[in-house]
């Protein structure tokens, strides 16, 4: 039978949220509408459906209805399915366990079994995802979802938006930098996890590219990050060594990681593809999130000592007491 989840008293503009179980009969659908006021007797509201067919076009799911709707609007809704959506937002930069707690709330599954399937090396071939797992290529975007979809469902459109952001004049740039999908993604990914500003992008890019070029480490913070299995709120030098031999770990692997860290964004696809033309091969990072870029070591290690005793100079604030 049709349940009514929401009383018509409590909402001023007379909206109604039903829904519609598998199987229910379309007299069961038109007594309950009849019951919440949506339409008035069922008798010609019944033929009226019959005259076009709606009356065995009915699609199950949860709706929102307006007191006063027309039939017409009644019935194109319940037959064409137009069930209530609620919002899921994945931020650029998550990773897959930061998506899994939010696939889980629209889609009603168990977190720890959404991880079980995002993780898993065998994902459906439909799917089309060029790396070891679907790591950065669920698409960061908001997207809108009927409660309980299945969470097939919810990673296939994720991935439909990743696989959209892939222009023809991208793909021709990808074949130029004689670099597969998934290498590019996954330089995108480091990108998005070091970029604060999203204008320091392409200079960020350039740093890593110069250094594939070159054959040098990538000695990327956000790998090792990965590596370690979360952030960290100072990276030693001692866990970097913890995980030497760990292949996401670019201070003792060389090139790139396996797969991507996380989810880049459309901004960190296209500053892989088309990094800024500058010979720096270090960078830094200030108090503020912006970088100092170099071209020497020499330079690098002043960079690195004035960022720290920026960090120093705010940390003393922060802790100074006040004066009176």
């Amino acid at each position: 039978m049709l349940v009514c989840l929401m009383s018509c008293g409590t909402d001023p503009d007379g909206l109604l949220e039903v829904t519609v179980p598998s199987g229910s009969t379309f007299s069961e659908v038109a007594d309950t509408l009849a019951n919440r006021g949506l339409i008035g007797a069922q008798g010609p509201f019944k033929l009226y459906a019959r005259i076009r067919g709606d009356d065995r076009r009915i699609k199950s799911g949860r709706y929102e209805l307006h007191e006063g709707n027309r039939w017409r609007d009644i019935l194109e809704k319940l037959t064409k399915g137009e069930v209530m959506t609620v919002p899921m937002t994945v931020p650029e930069g998550f990773r897959l366990l930061q998506i899994a707690p939010r696939i889980s709330e629209v889609t009603g599954v168990a977190e720890d079994s959404v991880l079980s399937v995002i993780y898993s090396p065998d994902l459906p071939a439909s799917l089309r995802i060029p790396g070891p797992t679907s790591e950065g290529y669920l698409f960061p975007d908001t997207y809108r979802f009927a409660p309980g979809v299945s969470v097939e469902s919810v990673l296939k459109v994720m991935a439909d938006r990743y696989h959209s952001t892939w222009s023809e004049a991208r793909l021709v740039r990808l074949k130029e930098l004689d670099m597969t999908e998934n290498e590019l993604v996954t330089l995108a990914s480091i990108i998005q996890a070091e970029a604060r500003h999203n204008s320091e992008m392409p200079r960020i890019s350039s740093v890593y590219h110069n250094r594939l070029r070159e054959g040098w480490l990538l000695q990327a913070d956000p790998t090792v990050l990965f590596a370690l299995g979360g952030p960290r709120s100072r990276l030693l030098y001692a866990a970097i060594d913890s995980v030497a031999e760990h292949p996401y770990n670019t201070y003792s692997q060389p090139g790139l990681p396996p797969g991507p860290i996380c989810s880049p964004g459309d901004l960190a696809i296209a500053a892989a593809l088309n990094p800024a033309q500058e010979d720096f091969m270090y960078f830094v990072a200030r108090p503020d999130g912006r970088h100092v870029f170099t071209r020497t070591l020499a330079e690098h290690n002043r960079a690195k000592l004035e960022a720290q005793r920026a960090r120093d100079r705010i940390s003393a604030d922060e802790h100074s007491e006040p004066t009176r």
